[in-house]
């Protein structure tokens, strides 16, 4: 009878956790989701734009006219933040590694090019130009992996969720630009197709768009087939998150323990770790197992799907907490940064391409 009792309380005192969570979070999270439903339906009729840049904007219109979030607070930091994370987990089963392998060999030293001077052409501007730290990084590693590594290495630096919308809004400006220019570009430059596959794969920021420039170029080359390869290439730089917010991670541990005093006892790697990743690597792992056992591909996109939901969700958090005034005022200097850094990537895949003939 002790026992029952216990664990109807304890299942009693959980419930009321639960409904403590959800009441607190539950109008933030309903907010969001309203949001979200639209902006991917247009992302789906508009995929050069891309929903999650549809959800950022709605939400800074919608934080233009509300300025007090109220109860709709606790939720709408909790899907900036949490349902973010859950987004990057599930971007896993979108990556076979033994598709990955097949590909990567060739691709793997323009990746690496391209990777490297983005972030040291972020690095040098950060210097030179004053840009605060968390802004250049998060648009270092944007334009050098995607709008997902934004995802992923935003809550390892400490950044908030302006410097998440502003960084997101400069990637989604130039991967429009690289979407509609680079098809007749690689036309005018003389690619192949596999050459121009790699170049979509190593030189735009957002697998959407890299989808988009690819599909164009299909349509421009009839039988051309590029899509697989450049989808494959842009899923490889997927992979760079992993060691880029380890990285990241141990260097602010460092910095606080350089600090001293306070620092060094009340910060640690634990509370930096990126966590999220090791089930990130874990749902790539599964998908690349199944894959070998023969299970259809299709059966892990309704995944893929979620994980976009998410992220579509999430950026339209980050909008509802972004004042649009400031970002516009505090943005030149980080466009900037983003055209240097995407005149670079563009310049280095092509130059590795020409380097090792491919091209």
């Amino acid at each position: 009878m002790e026992i029952l009792r216990y664990d109807r309380g304890t299942h009693q005192k959980e419930r009321k956790y639960d409904m403590k969570h959800w009441n607190e979070r539950g109008p933030g999270l309903l907010l969001c989701l309203c949001i979200a439903i639209p902006c991917w339906m247009l992302g789906r009729a508009l995929p050069v734009i891309g929903g999650p840049v549809f959800a950022i904007l709605a939400g800074m219109a919608i934080a233009l006219l509300v300025r007090d979030k109220g109860r709709a607070q606790a939720g709408i930091a909790y899907t900036s933040k949490t349902i973010l994370q859950y987004a990057v987990i599930l971007l896993g089963f979108g990556l076979n590694l033994s598709e990955v392998a097949k590909v990567g060999v060739q691709s793997l030293p323009i990746i690496l090019s391209t990777i490297t001077t983005s972030l040291v052409v972020s690095f040098l501007l950060h210097r030179l130009l004053h840009i605060p730290s968390n802004i250049s990084t998060l648009v270092g590693v944007g334009s050098s992996v995607c709008g997902s590594a934004i995802a992923a290495t935003a809550p390892v630096i400490g950044a908030d969720d302006e410097e998440i919308a502003q960084s997101i809004s400069v990637i989604f400006l130039f991967n429009v630009a690289a979407a509609l220019l680079f098809p007749t570009l690689g036309g005018l430059l003389g690619l192949g197709n596999e050459g121009f596959g790699l170049f979509a794969g190593t030189a735009v920021n957002d697998t959407s768009s890299v989808t988009a420039a690819a599909a164009a170029w299909d349509g421009m080359h009839p039988g051309a087939n590029t899509l697989d390869t450049a989808t494959i290439v842009k899923l490889t730089r997927t992979l760079a998150i992993i060691p880029i917010t380890l990285a990241l991670a141990l260097r602010r541990t460092a910095r606080a323990r350089r600090a001293g005093g306070a620092g060094e006892g009340s910060f640690s790697l634990r509370r930096v770790f990126p966590f999220f990743l090791l089930f990130f690597m874990l749902a790539s792992l599964i998908t690349t197992g199944a894959s070998l056992a023969g299970v259809d591909a299709a059966a892990f996109a309704p995944f893929k799907e979620l994980s976009k939901f998410f992220i579509i969700m999430a950026m339209a958090a980050i909008g509802l907490n972004t004042d649009l005034i400031k970002l516009v005022r505090t943005g030149g200097r980080p466009i900037l940064m983003g055209l240097c850094c995407w005149a670079a990537i563009t310049a280095v895949s092509l130059g590795m391409q020409f380097a090792l003939d491919l091209w």
